[in-house]
This record gives structure tokens, C-alpha cells and sequence, in this order.
């Protein structure tokens, strides 16, 4: 079941988390595990725009939407990954009106916005699907903007309004960091942050997305109104397994 796009515009709850290794395994591995969609990162993973192919190649065939994070709303950044086949993109620190046109621009072929066109790449089935793909990618690629800052809260209403944002995706971390209280996920400044972001999307019938710390903060969230909620990465479920193994046999040591 792939109908992301829809099933956000639904209002359904869909999962998902982080893929920061740039491998193809760890992609389709965690694409396999039940996610509803898994995200490439390139502004923090450890993959570059090269490894982007093998990954959304490896995620096609599980039942995942494979969506990914561009560095930036450059353009070219957004046609690359486009072109090579992703779902949706998510673009950081959208922090205006301004940039949220300017991502949409990149998002959308003429006259809706300026992406190039290339008949022979991946997303047009290298050109056996092209004339589908070009009439129906406008509305069919999903658009999530990262709230990030204060400058983002002045202009929330603006950002969600703007045709092609689908999605206000949160980061706790960098949002926490520029409002002066890093990591107090329980300060009311965040809280009420989070409300207004929420209460933005809802009013101009949007979705909003957030990548939580750990599940025990699923239900938190979800009551006040997210419906794209992440949580982990390949990178922390390698690290997190290991870690737990290691010490796992290092407590045996004593015993045997």
C-alpha cells in the first residue's frame, strides 16, 4: 500500500523513520520492517547525493514510500532526487513564505513551478512512462516542509497555505535550539509552538509531521493532532543492536 500522498490528505497515522547510512541493505532492511515510509537524509546522514539511486531502488518493491531530505531548496537539489524517483521531498529550515515558494518551484513542473524536464530518467520509467509521469507528478509528490525556527513560527499560516506543502514536519531539536530551550520537549514554549504549528496545518487543511525521540512519545503527539510520525534510523537501530549485544556478552564474562 503506497497511496502516502493520500493517506496523509486523509488524516491516517503513518509511520515512518530515518535512513542515515546511505546503504541500500540498511534501506531495504528497514523498509521491510513495516514502515509506511522511510526518509533519505542528506542534509545529516552519512549518503550523498550519488547513493540516493541504490536506495530508492532497494525501498520500490517493500511496501515503504521512499521520500528524501534535501540539503537545501537549491533547485537542482530537489530535481536530482525527483528525477531518480523519490515520492516526496522534505526541505529544511523553510523559514518564510518566500521559501516555501521557492521549494514548491523546485517540487513542480510549468506553469505550477519550474522544474526541468528530462524524458529518460528513473521517475518517467526512462521514458516508457513519461507522459503520465509529467501530467500527474504535480499533484501526486508530496511536499513536507520543515518549521525549524522562530522566523518559521511568524509565518505559519503563510507557509501552510502555500499550494504543494502538504506536510509541516517539526524538528524538536533545531526548533528547541532556536528558541532558547534545546531538548526541553516539556517547556511550554515548545508545547505551545507545536500547538500552532498543528493548529496552522489543520486550518489550512494540511498535515503535520514531527520525528519523535522514542515510541513512549507516540500518544503525546498524536493527541495533539500529528499524523507523520518518525522515530529512529538505520544508523541507531545498528548502534542501539550492537551496543546491546556487546554488553549483553560482556555480562557473561563473570559467569562462565
Amino acid at each position: 500500500m503506497k497511496n502516502l500522498k493520500s493517506r496523509i490528505k486523509n488524516g491516517e497515522a503513518v509511520h515512518g523513520c530515518w535512513l542515515n547510512l546511505g546503504s541500500p541493505l540498511t534501506a531495504e532492511m528497514v523498509a521491510l520492517a513495516g514502515f509506511d515510509w522511510v526518509l533519505i537524509d542528506l542534509e545529516h546522514g552519512a549518503g550523498a547525493e550519488r547513493d540516493v539511486l541504490s536506495q530508492l531502488q532497494a525501498i520500490e518493491y517493500t511496501g515503504a514510500t521512499g521520500l528524501v531530505r534535501v540539503e537545501s531548496i537549491e533547485q537542482q537539489r530537489i530535481l536530482k532526487v525527483l528525477d531518480m524517483g523519490a515520492a516526496g521531498v522534505m526541505c529544511p529550515h523553510i523559514n518564510n513564505p518566500q521559501d516555501a515558494r521557492q521549494m514548491v518551484n523546485g517540487l513542480r513542473y510549468p506553469p505550477e513551478g519550474s522544474r526541468g524536464i528530462a524524458k529518460f530518467v528513473r521517475a518517467a520509467g526512462f521514458g516508457n512512462n513519461f507522459a503520465n509521469y509529467i501530467k500527474t507528478a504535480n499533484e501526486s509528490l508530496i511536499g513536507i516542509a520543515q518549521i525549524e525556527s522562530k522566523e518559521a513560527l511568524s509565518h505559519l499560516d503563510e507557509i501552510a497555505a502555500t499550494d504543494g506543502i502538504d506536510v509541516l514536519f517539526i524538528g524538536p531539536s533545531d526548533l528547541s535550539m532556536d528558541l532558547g530551550i534545546f531538548g526541553q520537549f516539556d517547556n511550554p514554549i515548545y508545547t505551545n509552538a507545536i500547538k500552532a504549528i498543528v493548529k496552522a496545518a489543520q486550518t489550512a487543511g494540511k498535515a503535520t509531521g514531527i520525528l519523535i525521540a522514542k515510541p513512549d512519545d507516540y500518544n503525546l503527539y498524536y493527541d495533539l493532532g500529528i499524523r507523520m510520525i518518525a522515530c529512529g534510523a538505520d544508523s541507531a537501530f545498528v548502534a542501539e543492536g550492537a551496543r546491546a549485544l556487546a554488553g549483553r556478552l560482556n555480562g557473561m564474562k563473570g559467569k562462565y
